[in-house]
This record gives structure tokens, sequence and C-alpha cells, in this order.
């Protein structure tokens, strides 16, 4: 059997996915699964042993140069690949207009996508052949995701332990076991600090006091600063002058090297941001603060993960611009997050 999950973006959507792979693999030994994911997550998924074949789209390119020759050639390119593989399901998990073009574009017969109150976008109702209705108990993502996808294979996937897999290569395992190695003793905390959203930001100050605190706490211990973009990294570099020696910004690193970072550490602390969905699939302790977003909804899950809400009344509200940006941004406090570390690591 060959099927395809089309889930394109963003990173920490595609993380929480990962678990699809090891319920296929294990109700049908043998299968092959091939994964539709946009150029700059491919990394993500790259080595994957439960991944057959990545299918890599452009559409940020495509839609900035819909007539030019080379974007009609790789999705031309991209639709006869598709084509050939002959899949026996296709699962569109992502739900919007994009992903139900290219789920169409294979040509399956069985292509299962989401009802419309599930749907991010209506037009996708276009291009599947079964809409999967969710359940009440359906609320994390993770658990939307597998209940579209175990339906044709009727097994429970609450009854199952599933795991995550994203791959390293060791030239990058060794980068970070000798970035460690320049570092005290102690614990490594590695903090981003950055998010894709102006209102899902900590606030530096915030920042700043849990770096402080925690150091005082453990004094041999070593925070590293990570970031995404220019924004991130000045942001970053403030926040390790506040904290003061022992806080270091460590060089941009490709989503490879990073997870092999993160793997690494004792315990990441981030808002909700491709990172901290990352240390949480690969088994390190995470600490995540969310505002406009739902922790339990999108956080990370199970032992060794806490998600820490904004107590503002208005929080969930999914906005990416709001007058009580100020205050929100302080609303959790920099002692409840420093809880919730010494709660994971379990040192006095």
């Amino acid at each position: 059997m060959r099927v395809l999950i089309v889930k394109a973006s963003a990173l920490g959507d595609i993380i929480h996915a990962l678990p699809a792979l090891d319920y296929l693999h294990q109700v049908v030994p043998g299968i092959e699964v091939d994964w539709v994911v946009e150029e700059p997550f491919r990394q993500i998924l790259e080595g994957n042993p439960l991944v057959s074949m990545l299918h890599t789209v452009r559409t940020k390119v495509w839609r900035k140069r819909p007539f030019a020759p080379d974007t009609w050639r790789e999705i031309a390119a991209l639709r006869e690949t598709l084509r050939e593989r002959n899949y026996d399901f296709v699962f569109d998990i992502q739900g919007n207009l994009k992903s139900g073009l290219v789920t169409w574009a294979t040509g399956a017969e069985q292509r299962i996508g989401f009802t419309k109150d599930a749907v991010r976008e209506w037009p996708n109702l276009w291009f599947t052949t079964r809409k999967v209705p969710l359940r009440q108990l359906d609320y994390h993502v993770t658990d939307k995701y597998l209940r579209l996808i175990s339906v044709p294979f009727g097994k429970d996937f609450r009854t199952m332990r599933l795991a995550s897999t994203i791959s390293t290569a060791p030239e990058d395992d060794a980068n970070a076991a000798a970035l460690l190695s320049t570092l005290s003793d102690g614990l490594v905390f590695l903090f981003h600090c950055g998010t894709s959203w102006q209102t899902k930001l900590w606030s530096a100050k915030c920042w700043i006091e849990l770096g402080r605190q925690v150091l005082e706490r453990y004094p041999e211990a070593s925070i590293l600063l990570t970031w995404g973009d220019q924004g991130e990294r000045e942001r970053s570099a403030e926040i390790a002058r506040g904290i003061g020696p022992g806080a270091r910004v460590v060089d941009r690193y490709p989503l490879k090297a990073l997870t092999a970072l993160l793997k690494k550490v004792d315990l990441v602390v981030a808002g909700d941001t491709g990172p901290v969905h990352i240390a949480a699939a690969v088994g390190t302790p995470t600490v995540s603060l969310f505002r406009v977003t739902d922790g339990k909804l999108t956080g990370p899950r199970g032992e060794g993960n806490l998600t820490i809400q904004s107590p503002m009344h208005c929080t969930k509200c999914k906005r990416k611009q709001c007058d009580q940006d100020g205050p929100c941004s302080e609303s959790i406090k920099a002692e409840q997050v420093l809880s919730g570390i010494a709660q994971l690591l379990n040192i006095p």
C-alpha cells in the first residue's frame, strides 16, 4: 500500500503530524508513506526512515511568479510525479486551498479530508472525495490529524503508543556536542525568544527576569539563546545582555543542526514557535508560553512538557495585533516559569 500525507506547512504543524507516520507503519507494516512539504521545512522530514518520498512545493515562489516558465515546469513535474505514485489513499490534513489543489493533482480515487467545520479554507472541500468528521475529544491538533488518517484502517490511535521521529546527521550531532563542551558543567537551558507573531512574544523584561532567576537557582548553568531572523537576533542579544554572564547568543542554525542542539540541551523555554515543538518531539523537556494561541490545542504534550497559558481574560484570541499586547506580554510571570522548570527537572 502507498499513501500520501499533504501537510506542507507550518513547522509546528508538521511536527504535530509526525505521529501519523508511526501510526501508519504500525497498522500496515511495509506501507509506503510519501509527504508533500514546503521547501523551507523539508529538512525536518529528510532522512526520516518512515517517509518513502518527499515532494517539495514552493507555493510562495509560485504565487510571486505565477506566469514564469520555471513555475509552470515545477508544477507540471510535481503533478506528473504524484500521479505516477498511484496512491491508494491521499490524506489532506492541511485543509486549505493549496493543499486541496495538490490533493486533487494526485488523481487518486480516495482523497480524504476534513468536513466543512474543520477545514481552514472552504474551497478545500471541492478536492476531497471523503470528509471525516472530528469528535469532541479530538481537541489537540495531533488528534485531529490522527482521526482523519486512521479512518480507513479502523485502528483507534488512542490505544497506541506513537512516537515522533526527526533524523539528524552525525556531523550536526558532533557540532552540537562541541558547542556544549565549551560550556560549564552545569545544566544547559535553551531560550528561543522569537515567534512569527508579535502577539505571541513574551516580553524581553520577563525573559531577562527568568534568565537571572535560573542562573541564581542553578549557578553552574548556561543559557543559550537561538534565533531565526535578524530581528530575533537583535532581541536575543538584548536579552542576553540583560541576563549577564552565563547567557550566550548562538549562531543561526539550519533546521537539522538546530534539532541536533535541541536534543542535547537539558530544557527548552519558548513561546508558541517551531523550536519548542522540535524539542518536544526529540524528547527534551519543554516549558512553552502561550498567549493568543491555545496551549491545549497546539502545545507540546506528554510527560516532560509543560504549557503555561496567559491568565488574561482574552487569552487564545488569535489576534496578530492588539492594543493589550503590552500587558499581555507580561501576564505570564517569570516565577511561574521557573517553578515549571524546577518541576520538570525535579531538582530541589
